[in-house]
């Protein structure tokens, strides 16, 4: 698993693929949080982060389907799956290898917004007036967000041959997890009944729990076992293939 994590990594650090993926990510989130009237920081009489956290699911629902389209999908394009099936590697070790990879990318992606929160930081008055619990506990979702979306990335590369395609299960499914369950307990049929527990099928329920600055258990029992369902159905994937 660590060849394969490494290599993943010296993949996208030796082409522009990391320095674009957190380029335009930070680009424009810079762009929502100060430049842009209705969102900037600067027209708020407060200091928040709020933006941030709020637009950065938007970004990841295209940013890291693009970075992990290629997973698989360039592996089985180019004939490269063979090779890397004869290794002394199982199927379990292969995807978690790159799901890591991938997941360290989305970690190095995020890192650089800390400097949003210093800079908000020194802009309170007084200086430090945030509300520290529930950045980092946005920030924790965060990143368990990006752990989320990117199995689903590693699941979506490992269907198809096509990075095209890919990108568009990928993109399909993410928002499916993410916003589809909160519109799906809208419907007649589920409202007053088990709308609550429609909404807690869903990424958003969980996030946005997470972002009230508590950690609960429960909310990360969630993200790990959403990510190691989609992990295993990558394995699941691949060990089809072979059959």
């Amino acid at each position: 698993m660590l060849s394969i994590f490494i290599k993943e990594l010296n993949s996208f650090f030796s082409s522009l693929i990391a320095y674009i993926v957190v380029g335009v990510f930070l680009a424009i989130l810079g762009l929502i949080m100060w430049v842009f009237p209705d969102t900037s920081l600067l027209n708020y009489s407060y200091a928040t982060l709020d933006q941030l956290f709020d637009m950065a699911p938007v970004i990841f629902l295209f940013l890291i389907p693009a970075i992990t389209m290629r997973s698989f999908a360039e592996e089985q394009q180019t004939g490269t799956i063979e090779i890397l099936s004869t290794k002394p590697l199982s199927d379990t070790e292969i995807v978690g290898g790159k799901f890591l990879a991938n997941f360290a990318l989305v970690i190095f992606s995020i890192l650089p917004t800390l400097i949003y929160y210093y800079s908000v930081y020194k802009l309170g008055a007084p200086e430090g007036n945030l509300d520290s619990g529930a950045i980092m506990g946005s920030y924790i979702g965060l990143i368990l967000l990006g752990g989320g979306f990117a199995a689903i990335g590693i699941f979506a590369s490992a269907l198809t041959n096509n990075q095209i395609v890919a990108f568009i299960i990928s993109v399909f499914f993410c928002f499916l997890f993410y916003w589809g369950f909160y519109f799906f307990s809208k419907l007649p049929i589920f409202v007053g009944k088990v709308d609550d527990i429609v909404q807690m099928l869903g990424i958003e329920y969980h996030y946005l729990s997470i972002s009230k600055g508590v950690v609960d258990s429960r909310d990360v029992v969630y993200f790990l076992s959403f990510i190691l369902a989609f992990l295993g159905l990558t394995v699941t994937v691949l060990e089809k293939r072979k059959w």
